[in-house]
C-alpha cells in the first residue's frame, strides 16, 4: 500500500507544480530509495496524458563514482544526459539520500571540477524553468533531523501541506501572503539585516523579487531575488550548520566589501568553506537574497530545501544568480546559507522594518 500523502504529493507535484499537459514529457529523477515516489509521479503523469522518463541511479553511485573516477571522467558529461534534459518539457528531481555524509570525504577540489563540469547541463534546465525539487522521507533525513521516519515523514509532508485535505489550496494562500511581501519589496533599493554577528547591507535596486509557492521547491515557501553583485558591504553569521556535498560547516562568518567576500571563517570545516568560496570567480559573490515565509517549518532539521524555507530567516547563496531575478553572477556554486531573525533579528527596506523578531509587518 503507499503512503495516500505520497500519492498526494505525485498530484500536487504533476498537476499544480508542473501542470503537465497532454503530450508533454517530465523526466523524473531520483536514487532508487525514492521508488515509490517516482512511481506515483509516473502515475499522474500518465494520467495527465503526458509521457514520464526516468533517471534512476542507485543510491551509493556518487560514493563509487568519487571513489572511483579519474581526472577525464570528473569532467565527462554525458550525451545521453544532455538530449534527456533537451527533450524534456518538465524535470521533476527527487532528494532521497540514505547516507548524508557519503561524501563527506571527497576532496572539495574533486567536488569543483564536477560541478563546474555539469554547469552546462543545469544551465540547461534552468534556463527552460520547468523544474521542481522535492524529497522523499528516510532514515538518513530522519537521523539528521533527530526524529523517527514516521516522526520526520509526519514533518516533512506538513511542511507540505499534505496533511491538509486540499493542498493546492494550502500553495494559494500562500501565494496570497506573500503577494503581500513582494508590495513591499517592489521598487526597493537597500536591504538592511541585522542581527547578533550581523549588520550587513545589500541593494537590489532594478532586480525583481520572485515569489516561490510550490512551482520549484516542494516544500517552499519564500520570497527572493539577486542581489547587485557589488552591493554588499559588512559581515553575518549564519545561525545554523550548512551542508554542501556531505560536508558540514558550522557557524559561517563572512565579511563583505563591494560585494566580494574578505573573509570567511567557520568552527568546523572552514578549509572546505574556503575552498568553495575560491570554486570559480563568481563564488565570492552573492547570488541570492531570499526571505523564507513558510511557518510550518518550525525547526532547522540540517536540510537546506526546508530550513531556508523557516518562516522569520533570510538565507543568502553564493554563487550562481537565477536570471530571471535580473542577477547577472556566473559561477558553477549555489550555496544556501541561513540566518535565523527570529530572536532579536530585524530586516529593513529602505529603511522601513519588514520583518523583526521574525514577525512581518506588513
Amino acid at each position: 500500500m503507499v503512503d495516500p500523502r505520497v500519492s498526494r504529493l505525485a498530484r500536487v507535484l504533476v498537476r499544480f507544480s508542473r501542470g503537465v499537459k497532454r503530450g508533454q514529457t517530465v523526466l523524473v529523477a531520483g536514487p532508487t530509495a525514492a521508488e515509490p515516489l517516482m512511481l506515483e509521479i509516473a502515475r499522474e503523469v500518465l494520467r495527465a496524458g503526458g509521457h514520464p522518463m526516468y533517471r534512476m541511479a542507485p543510491n551509493e553511485s556518487a560514493e563509487v563514482f568519487y571513489a572511483e573516477a579519474g581526472p577525464a571522467q570528473l569532467k565527462f558529461v554525458s550525451k545521453s544526459a544532455m538530449a534527456a534534459a533537451r527533450e524534456a518539457d518538465h524535470y521533476i528531481n527527487i532528494l532521497a539520500e540514505t547516507n548524508t555524509r557519503s561524501l563527506s570525504q571527497v576532496p572539495p577540489k574533486k567536488q569543483a571540477t564536477v560541478q563546474t563540469a555539469r554547469k552546462k547541463l543545469s544551465d540547461l534546465v534552468l534556463r527552460k524553468n520547468e523544474w521542481t525539487l522535492t524529497l522523499f522521507p528516510t532514515q538518513a533525513y530522519a537521523q539528521d533531523a533527530a526524529m523517527s521516519l514516521e516522526e520526520f515523514g509526519d514533518f516533512a509532508f506538513a511542511a507540505m501541506s499534505l496533511d491538509k485535505r486540499d493542498p493546492v489550496a494550502e500553495w494559494k494562500k500562500a501565494k496570497a501572503f506573500q503577494e503581500k511581501v513582494l508590495r513591499r519589496l517592489r521598487g526597493a533599493d537597500e536591504i538592511h539585516i541585522v542581527t547578533d554577528g550581523t549588520d550587513l547591507r545589500l541593494s537590489v535596486k532594478g532586480r525583481k523579487f520572485i515569489s516561490c509557492f510550490g512551482s520549484h521547491n516542494m516544500p517552499d515557501g519564500e520570497v527572493f531575488t539577486g542581489p547587485v553583485e557589488t552591493s554588499a558591504e559588512g559581515h553575518i553569521r549564519f545561525t545554523y550548520p550548512v551542508c554542501y556535498h556531505g560536508n558540514e560547516v558550522e557557524d559561517v562568518r563572512l565579511e563583505f566589501e563591494k560585494g566580494r567576500v574578505v573573509k570567511a571563517s567557520a568552527a568546523k570545516n572552514e578549509a572546505f568553506l574556503k575552498q568553495m568560496v575560491r570554486m570559480d570567480a563568481g563564488a565570492c559573490k552573492l547570488g541570492e537574497l531570499g526571505i523564507g515565509t513558510n511557518f510550518g517549518i518550525t525547526r532547522f532539521i540540517k536540510n537546506i530545501l526546508f530550513d531556508e524555507k523557516i518562516g522569520g530567516s533570510v538565507h543568502l547563496a553564493l554563487g550562481r544568480s537565477y536570471e530571471e531575478t535580473g542577477g547577472r553572477n556566473k559561477s558553477a556554486l549555489h550555496w544556501d546559507m541561513i540566518c535565523d531573525l527570529r530572536a532579536g533579528g530585524c530586516l529593513e527596506v529602505d529603511g522601513k522594518i519588514l520583518q523583526a523578531d521574525g514577525r512581518f509587518r506588513l
